[in-house]
């Protein structure tokens, strides 16, 4: 929408100033008219940009990320309400009405605006939703909307997204106890290096006696830490911003995707979840009646790996040249071969959709299995790296005790 200023006549020849929205010229003028008897002149302005006051308020504050909860939950309402045959404009309010969410709460108001105004649901969620709305969501409502079945096209992204949502939920809360316990050891022990062992060592030092080898090697350990500690700071956020410039980089980005792949278990489960994530992307497209390349296209924008991403977008150049997926998919060479082979299986016998859902529960099965063993080997050998690290402190220090109560 944008935002018009304009002057009005009346018919008894009074002028009026006022601001109103529409989508071009034409629409201004025509809504102005209803208002007043003539246009006496009307230009296009921009709230949000001239007033750095205005676009504070308008702003929502905390950012506008979206959360991929709330996202699920308004697509699952979509399904439920359009299925009842309640108008797309009057949906779009009432789910706008209960989303707790800010910014989709914003988006989905603007949204209703543009569907009033006779612009289609796909569109206006594609102009308002920017970079927020994964691709797959426009896509899925635009062949929706072709097909004249937007209630089943929200239902499948809802499949689609709670999924991958329950996916990543389940990663992160098999991830949270070590990544706790592994920050919370670093803490202590740079603690005990800075403030706690010195206390020791420098009683034991001042007995003037040869301290045992442990008991020095940690004097100088603490040392060392506690003179380089904000040197060791400094270094690491140099490497952290090297890392994210370079990072941005088509060099630096195929590099650090390569790494990623070639890291012992943590690169067999980026290719499981590539893998899941394309045998589900494309089921989802296949099944809303997206052409091939165009689904072969978006699934290759929502890989994670860059190297991934670049094969999978080089699979569509081939599929328009007249060749079939599964060729296209053993020359990129970047997927597994049962995850090929099954797709070869859709292909021949017409039922791709349906393969494809059956190997993505494959591929969603074996994610979470090597995701669970890699938990089950990253839990021990942290309490094995802190206990090695207490023991040798505990040692360190009892050793000078019982050195010095000797001496006595």
């Amino acid at each position: 929408m944008v935002t018009y200023k304009y002057v009005g006549r009346r018919a008894d020849g009074t002028t009026e100033e006022g601001m109103i929205e529409a989508f071009d010229e034409v629409e201004a003028a025509a809504k102005i008219r209803e208002q007043f008897s003539a246009v006496l002149s009307m230009k296009e302005v921009h709230i949000a940009e001239s007033s750095g006051l205005m676009k504070l308020l308008g702003s929502n504050i905390g950012g506008s990320k979206l959360d991929s909860k709330a996202f699920t939950l308004m697509c699952n309402q979509f399904a439920t309400i359009l299925s009842a045959g309640i108008p797309i404009a009057r949906a779009v309010k009432l789910i706008a009405d209960k989303t707790a969410d800010k910014t989709l709460h914003t988006m989905l108001l603007e949204v209703a605006e543009d569907v009033e105004a006779g612009r289609t649901l796909s569109s206006s969620f594609e102009a308002h939703g920017g970079r927020l709305l994964p691709p797959t969501f426009v896509e899925t409502l635009r062949a929706g909307e072709e097909a004249g079945n937007l209630a089943n096209s929200f239902d499948s992204i809802y499949h689609h997204f709670d999924k991958q949502t329950k996916m990543a939920g389940k990663v992160r809360s098999a991830m949270a106890y070590p990544a706790f316990v592994l920050v919370i050891a670093v803490c202590v022990v740079i603690v005990l290096m800075v403030k706690v062992v010195p206390t020791f060592t420098s009683i034991f030092a001042n007995q003037g006696r040869e301290l045992p080898f442990m008991t020095q090697l940690l004097i100088n350990i603490s040392n060392f830490v506690r003179s380089t500690f904000v040197y060791f700071l400094l270094i690491v956020a140099i490497l952290f911003v090297t890392y994210k410039l370079y990072g941005r980089t088509e060099s630096g980005r195929m590099l650090f995707a390569k790494l990623q792949l070639k890291l012992p278990v943590l690169g067999n489960i980026a290719e499981l979840n590539a893998a899941s994530l394309f045998a589900n992307t494309m089921a989802t497209m296949v099944g809303s009646g997206i052409p091939m390349t165009k689904s072969v296209s978006i699934t290759a924008s929502v890989m994670e790996n860059y190297l991934i991403q670049q094969k999978v977008n080089g699979m569509v150049a081939r599929i328009e040249e007249g060749r079939t997926v599964v060729d296209s998919m053993r020359e990129s060479g970047v997927m597994p071969d049962i995850l090929t082979d099954m797709v070869g299986v859709g292909e021949e016998t017409g039922e791709m959709k349906s393969t494809l859902d059956t190997v993505a529960l494959y591929y969603d099965t074996e994610l979470e299995m090597a995701i669970a063993k890699a938990i089950a080997m990253l839990e021990p050998a942290t309490l094995v790296f802190l206990a090695g690290i207490a023991g040798f402190i505990v040692i360190a220090i009892y050793m000078s005790m019982f050195s010095m109560y000797q001496g006595m």
